[in-house]
């Protein structure tokens, strides 16, 4: 590795280094990814992007330590986790990643705040400590007063924002987002950045899964994949504000999700 790529890797949150996957696939090898460098820095806000087919969605996985690469190593915190059996990767995925997903992933006969709790359950925390720490949680993401509100009486913007307050309960390493305004409107997709936004100014380092040129305009750095590599990656000189945004909104779609009660 040259000086350069030892100075990008030197004290990085999470290191890619190498890393191939290969799926075998009716006697055919797909190479999804082709050799891929990566580091990324506590306290960062990364948008990673590209279509279809790109490679994203098998990096996302492999960032979620949700899959192994082929060939080449990812170390969280130092440790090489690409060599962890399936028990430690389980661990790591509790206690280092906070996930958020586009189809949000609440249980439906749940509460918001059990919803919350859960991730805390697996990690053995007592009830009353889970109940002050998930109901914080809420509070973090403007749903104070919501918490037994079960997924069906809440919009899809205050859906996400649960799933948001989940990922936070265990103080992961990183929140790592896929696609998290996929399936919500566009003053509720805002609003979502904003929170993105508000927890990484508080130092949470966030990776972000997207196909939106524009949802990546609120991230820090962009990267851009195509087939398999990764083709770009760039400070975001001119990062959009979440807050800005919203003002900017045509009054007709002033139905903020923090609103939707009815």
């Amino acid at each position: 590795m040259t000086a350069t790529k030892n100075d990008q890797f030197a004290g990085a949150l999470l290191a890619l280094k190498g890393i191939h996957k290969t799926y075998f696939m009716d006697g055919v090898n797909v190479r999804a990814l082709r050799g891929v460098d990566l580091a990324v820095h506590k306290g960062e806000f990364t948008a990673i992007m590209g279509a279809s087919g790109s490679g994203k969605s098998t990096l996302m996985n492999i960032l979620g330590c949700l899959d192994r690469p082929t060939k080449g190593s990812y170390f969280i915190d130092g440790e090489d986790v690409s060599t962890f059996s399936k028990d430690q990767l389980a661990l790591v995925r509790n206690k280092k990643i906070g996930f958020v997903f586009q189809g949000f992933n609440l249980l439906s006969r749940t509460s918001a705040l059990e919803n919350v709790e859960l991730p805390m359950i697996y990690a053995g925390i007592h009830s009353a400590e889970r109940q002050k720490r998930a109901k914080e949680a809420l509070g973090a993401v403007g749903l104070a007063g919501r918490e037994n509100h079960h997924p069906n009486q809440l919009s899809g913007g205050q859906q996400q924002r649960v799933a948001i307050a989940r990922s936070l309960v265990n103080s992961p390493a990183m929140i790592l987002a896929d696609e998290p305004t996929g399936n919500l409107d566009t003053r509720s997709s805002v609003e979502i950045m904003g929170i993105f936004q508000n927890l990484n100014s508080q130092g949470i380092t966030i990776i972000l899964i997207t196909h939106e040129a524009d949802i990546a305009e609120f991230a820090k750095r962009k990267i851009l994949f195509r087939d398999g590599l990764m083709v770009s990656d760039v400070t975001n000189a001119k990062q959009a504000s979440a807050a800005e945004a919203l003002k900017k909104l045509p009054i007709a779609d002033l139905q903020s999700d923090t609103e939707d009660e009815k």
